[in-house]
């Protein structure tokens, strides 16, 4: 065990990415993601990295498609608005499967919306985010610790399968403080040989594109690219499972809205109510088997979510709709209390 830091999740997300490797950060200043760049900023001239904040959120992603072709571990992060700008440059990213780490620290929209914590960018981060037929891989931190470990994990795989990762945070999340361990990191080592690194005259040279003028090149492409997508699916999905050996009701949720859960969860079992939870680490590939194993366990499916219900859908879709699947809520910022959860737990168990 090596000792633990007090640290803000957005501090943990920026050091962690250094120990993984990461040597270059480009982005743009905006609430509540700011303290990664922040960080980035005194942190990358002490150990030889580059920070630089770019002229706009559409600036930096596309320095990170540079940095990202050289094979260097490379990151950028934002928060809603932004990251929608940065939409075309990740289709870029994906078209040319180039390794890459994207951060999200989720604030309330559409549009400006406000400044408030939220989980309002599901449907746009697990379906893309940008044009064409593509995925990104998807981690969901609960704890600073997942901030930083799971920032390590979205490196090792953005390089394993050569494609972008996002970690889709909250502004709960980015700001608030707990102890984190951040040493004995050790990173993937992945060769590279498809990297834009000079020839030196002694290979042909490497071709980074994502333009094909024929269809049917297009087309091999994108089928190739999806059995990849397809083994991610079936290797790499994560969840966590909460007191669900006898629940007879799940509630599945994710960030910090999940640990707002466990403590209704923890009050409802006090009370004498079966019920547990799934929380799904990666939201893309979303965790089916995990939900399909208790699917016939369980009397019924409650979907926490600060939205209006973006993730309830893949529940529904991982369970066949075989159960019933009830939305609990807050959205525009707000942060389902553990009394509501409690009360929805009630409702549906039919507790009075």
């Amino acid at each position: 065990m090596g000792e633990k830091v007090l640290m803000k999740g957005n501090e943990a997300i920026a050091e962690a990415a250094i120990r993984a490797g990461c040597m270059h950060y480009f982005g743009y200043p905006i609430t509540p993601q700011t303290e990664v760049a922040a960080y980035m900023s005194k942190r990358m001239p002490k150990v030889g990295g580059v920070f630089l904040q770019a002229e706009s959120e559409i600036a930096a992603i596309n320095m990170v498609i540079g940095v990202a072709a050289t094979g260097k571990r490379v990151m950028t992060s934002s928060s809603s608005p932004g990251i929608s700008l940065k939409g075309e440059g990740i289709s870029y990213l994906a078209g040319c499967d180039l390794p890459a780490v994207v951060v999200n620290v989720q604030r309330g929209g559409p549009g400006l919306g406000g400044i408030q914590p939220s989980q309002a960018d599901y449907w746009q981060t697990t379906r893309g985010g940008g044009h064409g037929d593509y995925h990104n891989i998807v981690l969901a931190p609960a704890s600073v610790q997942e901030m930083a470990s799971l920032t390590v994990r979205g490196f090792d795989l953005a390089d394993k399968y050569r494609m972008v990762v996002m970690i889709l945070a909250d502004g709960t999340m980015g700001q608030m403080m707990e102890p984190v361990e951040i040493d004995n990191i050790e990173p993937l080592k992945v060769e590279k040989p498809w990297a834009l690194t000079g020839t030196g005259m002694k290979r042909k040279p490497n071709i980074v594109n994502s333009l094909y003028l024929k269809p049917n090149e297009l087309e091999k492409t994108n089928f190739d690219r999806y059995k990849k997508y397809t083994k991610i699916a079936e290797t790499e999905a994560l969840a966590e499972e909460y007191l669900m050996e006898d629940a007879e009701i799940c509630v599945t949720a994710f960030g910090i809205t999940s640990r707002v859960a466990k403590n209704a969860i923890k009050e409802a079992r006090a009370q004498g109510i079966k019920v547990g939870m799934i929380r799904p680490i990666t939201l893309w590939p979303f965790p089916k088997s995990t939900y399909m194993k208790h699917a016939d366990q369980c009397k019924a499916f409650i979907s926490v979510e600060m939205n209006m219900g973006q993730m309830i859908e893949d529940v529904q879709l991982a369970i066949e709709c075989k159960k019933p699947v009830t939305l609990c809520n807050r959205t525009g910022g707000m942060i389902p209390k553990p009394e509501e959860i409690l009360a929805k737990i009630k409702e549906v168990g039919g507790v009075k």
